[in-house]
């Protein structure tokens, strides 16, 4: 007999989800090591940066009184009384006309105010010594990197969950982190269901296609930043799928399966719920493509059922999976961003749920547009290399025109956001 299932909308499904959300384990891993990985607590600053009053350029460090009378017609001559580098501490005081030779990055030595750059003067050399001459007036503090003007003491920097980058990695090593608290990644079991599914190596035969969403689902792990364990391709055998996910449950944090979600003879995973005596939080949602994605939960780990068509399986992972994920390794902002645009193409198919259509964000004249990519049919696999959005039409309406005003869910981002979407229509 054919399950009978009841949709839920979007936003009930994501809270669903995220109603039992939690944070994965931490662990310390070498600073060289961090790259791509989610701060476990916030970065603060343990000490001023600049932690002292420094010369941006290499010049020369002076007192601005003496320079007030400085111009092209009456240039004023300083002596020189040290030279220092980066590093380097004068033991000098600056007197009254009198300047320091200063690299870039050294400190500014006792009783100086200002820097001229070195471009600026003309040096001389006496028997009595190094001169400079300069021809403008400065004031104090020209020139200075003062102490703590980039950051203070006990600032905080980096909130705890923030994907480490590039100028993360600076900020680690300023502040002395050769070891770094991290959030653990979890382990995601992928499981690919249907007799008909082929490895990328095997030749295509008649009623045969390759498992394109199993490598789609890795990668997608990857950039939500976790780990994946593959399981490979489960023929349309009860015993042998039920087999496969009892390891997979013991062995992973979250498994996905993808295929097996609808209401086919050969659909195996409301029975396997059942058999697992698992939660089912949902099994259909009012949305295209991925109506058919559900959830169980067994023992606080998910179980994800995501459609077998690769661009609802896809979607289905960035709405329900993905903000799990990054919450786990502690994001504050788990879910995907979202900005408005405009419709670059119509959009006439009528739909009584909300659509999530790929696209492509164009950018003009300090405008957003978003142009949908390839066929809308949840079985296409080629739009999805092009597109970065997903172009948000609710349902209820006869489709949309170009010129419409429309939400978009980025893609490719790091950045996230602390709210999902909000299933909602909106003026156009």
């Amino acid at each position: 007999m054919l399950e009978r299932r009841k949709p839920i909308w979007v936003k009930e499904a994501i809270d669903y989800v995220m109603q039992l959300k939690k944070h994965g384990d931490t662990e310390i891993v070498s600073i060289d090591d961090c790259d791509g990985r989610f701060l476990a607590e916030p970065l603060v600053a343990d000490h001023d940066v600049p932690p002292f009053d420094r010369s941006p350029y290499d010049g020369f460090a002076l007192r601005a009184i003496d320079t007030k009378k400085a111009s092209g017609k009456t240039p004023l001559t300083f002596k020189v009384i040290d030279e220092i580098g980066a590093g380097q501490v004068s033991p000098f005081e600056v007197g009254c006309m009198e300047a320091i030779r200063i690299m870039t990055g050294a400190q500014i030595p006792q009783g100086a105010d200002c820097v001229i750059m070195l471009e600026l003067t003309q040096e001389e050399q006496r028997s009595e010594g190094t001169f400079i001459a300069i021809k403008r007036s400065l004031n104090k503090g020209d020139n200075i990197s003062y102490q703590g003007e980039d950051t203070k003491k006990g600032n905080l920097l980096i909130n705890k969950g923030v994907a480490i980058n590039p100028g993360i990695k600076a900020l680690l090593a300023t502040f002395g982190y050769s070891n770094v608290k991290v959030s653990k990644r979890p382990v995601i079991g992928i499981i690919a269901t249907g007799s008909e599914l082929l490895n990328p190596d095997e030749n295509l035969v008649p009623g045969k296609i390759r498992n394109s969403n199993g490598y789609m689902i890795e990668s997608q792990i990857l950039r939500a930043g976790a780990k994946f364990k593959r399981y490979g391709s489960i023929s349309d055998n009860l015993d042998s799928l039920f087999e496969t996910i009892m390891i997979a449950l013991n062995e992973c944090d979250i498994l996905i399966t993808t295929g097996g979600v609808s209401v086919g003879d050969f659909d195996y995973l409301p029975e396997i719920y059942r058999k697992l005596g698992a939660n089912l939080l949902f099994n259909k949602i009012a949305m295209r493509p991925g109506s058919v994605t559900s959830c169980a939960e067994k023992d606080g780990k998910f179980l994800f059922g995501l459609s077998g068509n690769p661009s609802a399986c896809y979607i289905g992972f960035e709405l329900f999976v993905r903000p799990y994920i990054r919450y786990w390794l502690r994001s504050e902002q788990p879910f995907l961003r979202f900005i408005r645009g405009t419709l670059k193409k119509d959009f006439l198919k009528a739909n009584p749920f909300s659509r999530f259509v790929r696209g492509k964000i164009v950018y003009e004249n300090g405008m957003v547009f978003a142009e949908p990519v390839g066929l809308d049919k949840s079985g296409v696999v080629t739009s999805l290399a092009w597109a970065d959005c997903l172009i948000i039409l609710p349902g209820g309406t006869r489709g949309y025109k170009k010129g419409d005003q429309v939400e978009l869910l980025i893609l490719d981002d790091q950045l996230g956001c602390d709210k999902p979407w909000v299933e909602a229509k909106f003026s156009k």
